[in-house]
């Protein structure tokens, strides 16, 4: 039985933008960055999250794993304070949408520097 999702695999161009961009512009953790011949970065809200994002080459990946998907996840995320983070994502000058009252709340879309879209609801 599944008890829970451990990791989404998020492959990208450029690994240190993308590690630049989840740590210091939204506040992620670096969980490891671990480089063996494959460079693999895991990342998180914080260190207690039960998910984790990784950050993996996509040109390697594909290299290694043609069959594969290498397209973005649609990756939803929960914040408390909805208002506040969208004027700092704004402030941060990172791309986002219309704040937006949907049935189930309110949501915003952001993306990364490689134009890659995420969504964040209050929850």
């Amino acid at each position: 039985m599944i008890q829970q999702l451990g990791q989404v695999m998020l492959y990208v161009n450029d690994q240190e933008q993308a590690k630049a961009f989840w740590t210091e512009k939204l506040g992620f953790e670096v969980i490891s960055d671990v480089d063996k011949g494959m460079r693999i970065i895991t990342i998180a809200p914080t260190d207690e999250a039960q998910t984790r994002i990784v950050l993996h080459d996509k040109k390697k990946i594909q290299a290694m794993s043609p069959e594969l998907n290498l397209g973005t996840p649609s990756l939803m995320f929960y914040s408390e304070n909805l208002d506040a983070l969208y004027e700092d994502y704004k402030t941060k000058g990172i791309t986002v949408g219309e704040l937006v009252n949907m049935p189930f709340g309110k949501v915003f879309n952001f993306s990364d520097e490689e134009g890659n879209y995420f969504a964040i609801t209050e929850k």
